[in-house]
């Protein structure tokens, strides 16, 4: 997975695989998923990082991997 951050656009991208984005669809304002081919979602990007999540929770930041 990657995460990409965008401070200055206030955008959080988050990709799960490697796979060509074939549709993207907005579910909410602000939230969007990417398919790949197989309408499996590939990508989650959030705009509007501050009104999106809690700025607490962006201060305490971490990442897990298992």
């Amino acid at each position: 997975m990657k995460i990409t951050i965008d401070s200055a656009n206030e955008a959080l991208y988050l990709r799960f695989h490697d796979s060509p984005i074939m549709d993207s669809e907005e579910i909410q304002p602000g939230v969007i998923l990417d398919y790949d081919e197989d309408n499996r979602i590939v990508g989650i990007e959030l705009l509007n990082m501050s009104q999106q999540i809690i700025s607490n929770i962006m201060k305490n930041f971490s990442i897990e991997t298992k």
